[in-house]
């Protein structure tokens, strides 16, 4: 009803409801949300997608380009990092006009929001490494085994400048720097970087290809695009790393990359911005993630029979993880260029 009569309003104002959203979500998981929405809101989607390659930073960056004459209301990123940034400069802004986003975002578990209500967090991906079961017979089961110099020449990564690769980096630096030592992602850096990981730039899903082609043995992406390439037929099995070396250390296991969901500030339609992020955060959204294919975990849900599930995801503080993601992505490009010249 309530949807009904914003319809008819707006069709007497003479324009069609519209809500404009850039996301960073592949358009095959987007599409079928954006769909959903139309049929039960009658608001149409405006949909932005990013290509595979510069996967959330290329929307970020245009997003922060337009901040001044805004043409997105809404930015549905594949992960956290994004979106942190973006709250701190401002480029979003929590919902203040609408009762519904604003209980919507108030109900919300705290571990999965930002503390002013910026942003909002659900359903996610976890990140792994692939590996080829016919080559590969024990698989790191640590991050920091990577380093060990049997891979040498063995690892693909997407290029760590863009999409989770980044905010991975960012995530492993915060994580270690409070729970190990200072330089102790550097070290890890510098040790990756002497086994010459090939740096793809056709992203995660590429990552996955070149180790089912047997280009690389290994290479570090997320489940998605995994399990993407095993429906595709293909022979990849993916490993669940720890970052913590100690299996019994709570809290130091698998990176979990949630989606976030975030109003543009000073958005061309309000209402409507307000309206898909108070009808995005609700069970039936984070339900839908998780029964595509590309099986997204329930984070703010119970999990069902079937669903992707991370027994003891990464606590890491997203804040520190998104401000330290640069230096970390930076130093080991810088680890990669003094590898090359020892050469």
């Amino acid at each position: 009803m309530a949807a009904t009569m914003l319809c008819a309003v707006l069709a007497a104002c003479g324009r069609e409801p519209s809500v404009t959203v850039y996301a960073s979500a592949d358009e095959s998981v987007a599409r079928p949300v954006f769909e959903r929405f139309e049929r039960e809101t009658g608001i149409r989607v405006d949909a932005k997608f990013d290509t595979e390659a510069t996967k959330t930073t290329g929307l970020a960056n245009l997003l922060r380009a337009e901040r001044d004459r805004p043409r997105a209301d809404v930015f549905w990123s594949n992960e956290q990092a994004a979106n942190v940034a973006l709250a701190g400069e401002r480029v979003t802004a929590p919902p203040a006009g609408s009762a519904e986003a604003t209980t919507a975002i108030a109900r919300w578990p705290a571990a999965w929001k930002a503390a002013d209500g910026t942003w909002a967090a659900l359903a996610g991906r976890a990140r792994v490494i692939v590996y080829s079961p016919e080559r590969v017979k024990d698989p790191p089961q640590t991050w920091t085994a990577l380093i060990a110099p049997r891979w040498k020449g063995r690892i693909a990564m997407a290029d760590p400048r863009f999409g989770t690769t980044r905010g991975h980096f960012g995530a492993m630096k915060a994580y270690w720097d409070a729970n190990a030592l200072p330089g102790y992602f550097e070290a890890f850096a510098e040790g990756l970087a002497e086994n010459a990981p090939a740096l793809l730039t056709s992203g995660n899903a590429g990552v996955v290809d070149a180790v089912a082609r047997g280009e690389a043995d290994i290479g570090l992406t997320d489940t998605d695009d995994v399990l993407a390439a095993q429906a595709r037929g293909l022979k990849v099995a993916m490993a669940f790393p720890r970052h913590a070396r100690d299996a019994s250390t709570a809290g130091g296991g698998t990176f979990v990359i949630p989606n976030t969901v975030a109003m543009v500030a000073g958005c061309p339609h309000p209402d409507e911005a307000e309206r898909f992020i108070a009808w995005f955060l609700a069970d039936a959204t984070e339900r839908q993630l998780a029964e595509m294919p590309a099986k997204h975990a329930p984070l703010v849900g119970a999990p069902r029979e079937g669903d992707l599930v991370v027994d003891d995801p990464l606590v890491v503080d997203p804040a520190v993880a998104s401000a330290v993601a640069d230096a970390a992505v930076e130093a080991f490009l810088q680890s990669v260029r003094d590898a090359a010249g020892s050469r």
